[in-house]
């Protein structure tokens, strides 16, 4: 085993962005309690960052957000206003990464930025896909799916609706959102969803 010097150690980090306490054992061939004790000296000194317990990144060359989102809670896609912004589909820059999960809603603050879950049936888990974000490869609603996600939570009044400037004709395929949304068979959703196109 090669010694874990900070140059070594950061050299093979710098491709994987983030990682486990086993993945650390795995890529440095040690021991889980050695690899338990070299990740709590390097958090210590401010060169990893726990993204939550036994999940870590490089401060230094940390992940894309969407990226760290995915992995802190699994299953998980980034959707509702977070994704609705990167599409463009709202002006709105948002200060949350907002995911849907069909576990248990859940927020974690990593940095200062909150990272938020939002529990939906697993009968409406569904319309992600994968996209390139700064080189990496993470899960996001289809623009599509992502307004639904929303929507659906306006109908349930779990959220307001204070996006007056949606723009339908930005990335959004009518024909495809109003098939997604006959998924949820909910008609407040479909009478919401046809007040957006009068």
């Amino acid at each position: 085993m090669k010694k874990l010097t900070l140059f070594f150690v950061l050299n093979r980090l710098k491709d994987i962005k983030i990682f486990t306490t086993t993945d650390f054992q795995r890529i440095f061939n040690l021991n889980y309690q050695a690899a338990k004790k070299a990740i709590y000296r390097y958090k210590k000194a401010g060169i990893f960052t726990e993204a939550k317990k036994g999940l870590y990144f490089l401060t230094q060359n940390s992940p894309p957000e969407f990226e760290i989102a995915n992995r802190i809670y699994c299953p998980s896609y980034v959707s509702f206003e977070t994704a609705l912004s990167f599409y463009g589909v709202i002006p709105e820059s948002i200060y949350e990464v907002i995911s849907t999960t069909p576990k248990i809603s859940r927020n974690f603050i990593i940095n200062d930025l909150v990272f938020s879950y939002k529990k939906i049936k697993r009968d409406y888990f569904f319309g992600y896909i994968t996209e390139r974000v700064q080189g990496r490869t993470i899960l996001i609603a289809e623009p599509e799916k992502a307004l639904l996600d929303y929507l659906y939570f306006v109908v349930l009044k779990r959220r307001g609706f204070t996006y007056e400037r949606i723009n339908l004709q930005k990335k959004i395929k009518k024909q495809k959102l109003f098939k997604y949304a006959r998924i949820f068979n909910n008609k407040n959703l479909l009478k919401l969803l046809k007040s957006l196109y009068d």
